[in-house]
């Protein structure tokens, strides 16, 4: 009988009264006392009411086991009948862990009987009961009743007067909660006339007509397309606390990846007011402060109770943008705040109303702009504000500003709270790019729009993801705003190459974007872009020529002093300290990370402008003296970018001319590559230059390391011409080739990738399988993934769409899943018998393991990686599993390792980290190869030798290197084992271990006697 039909054999008749005889009776009412009732205090066994003994609680569970198992047909009995007594032993060894508790009945009803039956179980554990070792139908039995168990006695706590009670208690509780929240509200709006009341309905339509659509500035759409609504559009950033800024640059591996970072006391920008209730927030030019102005003045005036925006109940919204009320002759009085925005409705207005608002402490006052208004008028703003505050201090405030635009704690003494927001992460950009094309998908008038516009939302996301340049310029909602609109608008086409981004992005960030916004009034005098790029790449040069990051203010204003006369527009603004000033708080490229330094907002502008320069100043031999450095590269492929086409010939000449003299074989390849990478920005160039750059890389094609083929890879699509096929290659060399091509993401590398489809050896059709994320799905699928063959290879889907193409085309045996697949969506779509070898990596949703893959029948080979939820084994119990790596590296100097272990019966080969020196776990019996990673500083080989009796290969790794010689005499006590691995810590005791080969880190492996046969892959190859 399948242990999984017993549940349902086990009427409730049954096993009901066997159930009521674990708990006390109790008279009526919520049984409720100043802490909460365990479930410890309810049971019958133990305690001071105890009406039932352990024999007793041993009996109920053999009634049960008896029960289940009365009526099996032959063949159908779910253990053996000799280990009946076993398993009611075990079962109500697991029920007496009832007393352990340390939760109520509603607690536990919460929690649901597989998760009642979990904390049994654990408990049980930790309490060193559990030392009764079953088959594998025992344990497939004792999990089922115990499971039927925990459900029958969840459905008796919800019958127990006690828990009505309880939970009718709790329920009021709630209730209470909500109580409050009007009581709140009917305080923030004390009596109000009908009059106040139809203005306010009237005022909360107009906030949320007037602030509910975004606008693009700074690219050539119309208005009508330029405008998109902001619920779809809107994406919340992070903001942390100023003094805990997260890194700007983050993108700065070569792959493009965003190495790992804490963000530290980091929180939704929207929720900055949830624990202040005065904000001054701070970012960079596109970093969504005016967006977010708008998102709060929408929720306030829609009155949304969002999650973590409950403050903005009862509220009344003001948007201040201080570009326009400090135009004025003196800031406004609240009587004021709608006429100096030009709101229609101030003359509609009550008389008092917004005096009676902010009285009340019902406003939110949003300010908008510090750093928009002139520094003269910033003090009388900073006065008008502390007047606001002393006049009506209950009220919430925020406040923006770009970074450098006032000091640090300017409105300290009014106890605003500093925050600033962070830069765009990967997960951020995806999400921007589905909002904006979203937004953008409400403009479309016709079907044929919408789907065009699905082509290059999915084109977008294949960019940023595999293009540094996009990658390094997207991290702010402008720029990510401004590429995507510049990819619509040229249908699918972004400015070829870097230059003309560059071009379009250093445009609309110096001129357009505050032309469009209105920033200027009539007769402010206003610099045009090109003066202004004049003195940016002046500053962006001397910090590249000098190797640094920042600069001095004073060096910095002497630098502008320096080119006034070369850019005589500049003076109408006054004198180098008022250009610079200009620049830190209009041009959107500079900032001030400190009082008395300035730098670029990033580094790539200041490649690009610094490559301008030089190109104008023709300082070749500088260039060509750095070319080694790999700071320089970029400013060299800017500098060809930049130069004409006889300027351009000069410096590759002189480039491959260094690269011939150069002593190291490395070195000249950099320098080779570097220029045959500057090909891509050289459109109009000498044929001859061009086919020698050509010809000094083909010494370096094919690859013949696969780091090499990396570096190859820089240089872009142009290297797909040089790659050979696969004929005549060896396998080493065609895989590196296919790292090289499959390392540059554009279609044009499908056809060539698809050349090797059917090359025999296995690395090599690995990496095609892999990459299939980097290039349009489709497409690859049908002209590489389909060719592939399904034999001794995993195939890798990293989302639905692929996985249901894998599936819909015949099985695949060995399978990768990369990302958060769902339980339902892995339970639906994989076949139980069709697959023998499954991976998940980075997958930080599941959680109960058995409803994903329980169902695998043929499954033998089981991968976790960084996994962390899901740790209960307990569902894969029927499973035939052999090989189980489970991996944690997003867990550094912490071992996880799964429970329930020990109900893979048939595994074989094991790989965990632990944190201890040892483990009180139970683990499968017949475990012969062990690899062992430990993030504490020793391990104890007597363990492992009483918990793996049958090992023969063990394997173990010190991330972090031991603190004292490993013994592993205790290891004698293994007859099977043949090798013994210790890496990172010295050993001990090897001579103890006669006919095991001994190995350790830096040393060749040494036999202790005769050889004990052949030995065979290490875990971490096993596949």
């Amino acid at each position: 009988m399948d242990p999984a039909t017993i549940g349902a054999r086990l009427a409730s008749s049954v096993v009901t009264p066997l159930i009521k005889k674990l708990f006390v009776k109790e008279g009526p009412g919520a049984g409720l006392v100043n802490q909460p009732v365990r479930i410890s205090s309810l049971i019958s066994f133990r305690g001071e009411k105890r009406t039932l003994t352990e024999k007793d609680l041993t009996k109920l569970a053999a009634e049960l086991v008896a029960q289940a198992t009365r009526h099996a047909g032959p063949g159908e009995r779910p253990c053996p009948a000799d280990e009946d007594e076993l398993v009611a032993e075990k079962l109500a060894t697991t029920l007496y862990a009832l007393g352990d508790l340390d939760m109520n009945d509603v607690q536990a009803v919460q929690l649901g009987h597989r998760g009642l039956a979990h904390e049994l179980t654990h408990a049980t554990r930790t309490r060193g009961r559990d030392t009764l070792h079953l088959s594998q139908g025992g344990e497939g039995l004792h999990e089922r009743l115990l499971d039927t168990a925990c459900l029958h006695i969840l459905h008796f706590f919800t019958q127990r007067s006690t828990f009505i009670a309880r939970s009718l208690v709790e329920q009021s509780g709630q209730l209470s909660d909500l109580i409050t929240k009007i009581d709140i509200l009917i305080e923030r709006i004390p009596s109000q006339s009908a009059q106040d009341a139809g203005f306010e309905r009237r005022y909360a339509e107009y906030m949320m007509g007037k602030h509910s659509t975004l606008t693009i500035v700074g690219i050539d759409l119309s208005h009508a397309e330029a405008t998109w609504p902001l619920d779809a559009a809107y994406l919340s950033l992070e903001a942390v606390s100023s003094d805990e800024e997260r890194p700007l640059d983050t993108f700065t591996d070569e792959t493009g990846d965003a190495p790992t970072s804490p963000r530290h006391a980091a929180l939704p920008a929207d929720r900055a007011l949830w624990r202040h209730q005065r904000v001054l927030l701070r970012g960079i030019a596109g970093s969504g402060k005016t967006t977010l102005v708008q998102w709060l003045a929408v929720c306030t005036a829609r009155q949304e109770a969002l999650r973590g925006l409950e403050q903005l109940i009862g509220r009344v919204p003001f948007v201040l943008p201080l570009r326009t009320i400090a135009r004025q002759e003196s800031l406004p009085s609240p009587a004021s705040f709608l006429a100096s925005v030009h709101n229609p409705l101030d003359g509609a207005q009550p008389p008092g109303w917004a005096d009676r608002v902010l009285t009340a402490g019902r406003g939110l006052l949003l300010i908008d702009g510090i750093d928009e208004i002139p520094e003269r008028d910033r003090e009388r703003t900073r006065a008008w504000l502390a007047d606001l505050l002393i006049a009506f201090p209950n009220n919430l405030w925020l406040v923006t500003s770009r970074p450098s635009a006032v000091a640090e704690d300017w409105l300290g003494a009014q106890n605003f709270a500093e925050f600033t927001l962070s830069p765009m992460s990967r997960e951020d950009m995806a999400a921007f790019i589905d909002r904006w094309h979203e937004a953008a998908r409400q403009t479309c008038r016709t079907e044929e729009e919408r789907a065009e516009l699905n082509a290059y939302q999915s084109a977008m996301h294949t960019a940023v993801r595999t293009k540094q340049d996009l990658t390094r310029l997207a991290t702010n909602p402008l720029m990510c705003g401004l590429i995507c609109a510049l990819h619509r608008a040229r249908r699918g086409y972004l400015p070829p190459g870097r230059k003309a981004l560059y071009d379009a992005a250093l445009s609309m960030l110096l001129t357009r974007r505050d032309t469009e916004r209105h920033i200027y009034a009539p007769g402010d005098v206003q610099l045009d872009e090109e003066p202004q790029i004049q003195l940016l790449q002046r500053l962006a040069y001397y910090l590249i020529r000098n190797g640094e990051a920042e600069l001095d203010r004073d060096r910095a204003e002497h630098l502008i002093e320096e080119a006034l006369p070369s850019v005589p527009a500049a003076r109408a603004l006054g004198d180098a300290p008022a250009i610079l000033r200009h620049l830190l708080l209009r041009s959107g490229l500079l900032r001030e990370p400190s009082v008395s330094t300035v730098d670029f907002v990033h580094r790539t502008f200041q490649d690009y402008l610094g490559a301008k320069a030089a190109v104008e100043a023709w300082d070749v031999g500088l260039l060509i003296r750095n070319a080694h450095d790999a700071q320089w590269e970029d400013v060299i492929r800017m500098a060809v970018a930049h130069g004409r086409p006889r300027e351009r010939a000069e410096l590759l000449r002189k480039l491959l001319e260094v690269a011939r003299h150069e002593n190291s074989a490395e070195s000249a390849l950099r320098l080779f590559l570097l220029a045959m990478a500057c090909l891509e920005h050289a459109p109009d160039l000498d044929p001859a230059i061009r086919d020698e750059v050509t010809w000094n890389a083909m010494e370096f094609v094919p690859p013949m390391t696969i780091p090499r083929a990396r570096e190859l890879a820089t240089v872009g699509p142009l290297v797909l011409e040089l790659l050979p096929g696969p004929e005549g290659l060896t396998d080493e060399v065609a895989e590196c080739c296919v790292v090289t091509a499959s390392r540059i993401p554009v279609d044009a590398a499908i056809p060539y990738l698809a050349r090797f489809a059917d090359h025999p050896a296995v690395g090599v059709r690995a990496q095609l399988a892999s990459s299939w994320g980097r290039y349009d799905t489709e497409r690859y699928f049908h002209e590489v993934i389909l060719r592939l063959g399904r034999d001794d290879l995993y195939f890798v889907a990293e989302t639905m769409e692929q996985l249901r193409m894998l599936l819909d085309t015949g099985p695949r045996p060995w399978l990768i899943l990369r990302g958060d697949f769902t339980e339902d969506e892995i339970r639906d779509n994989l076949k139980g018998e069709e697959v023998a070898r499954l991976r998940l990596n980075r997958n930080h949703v599941i959680e109960d393991l058995g409803a994903a893959i329980g169902h695998l029948t043929n499954l033998e080979t089981l991968y976790l990686t960084d996994c962390l939820r899901a740790v209960f084994l307990t569902g894969l119990s029927d499973l035939p599993l052999r090989t189980l790596v489970f991996e944690t590296p997003g867990l550094s100097g912490v071992g996880v390792v799964p429970w329930r272990l020990e109900v893979l019966t048939a595994l074989e080969r094991l790989k965990v980290t632990i944190g201890h020196a040892s483990m009180e776990r139970d683990f499968p019996p017949n475990i012969t190869w062990l690899d062992l990673h430990v993030v504490h500083e020793f391990v104890d080989t007597a363990w492992l030798s009483s918990a793996f009796p049958r090992l023969r290969h063990l394997n173990i790794l010190f991330p972090s290197g031991a603190d004292r010689p490993i013994d592993l005499s205790p290891l004698a006590a293994l007859r099977d084992l043949e090798t013994a691995t210790v890496v990172n810590a010295e050993i001990s005791g090897a001579a103890s271990l006669p006919g095991v080969t001994v190995t350790t880190s830096g040393n060749a492996p040494v036999r202790t006697g005769h050889p004990a046969g052949p030995t065979g892959p290490t875990p971490t190859d096993v596949s």
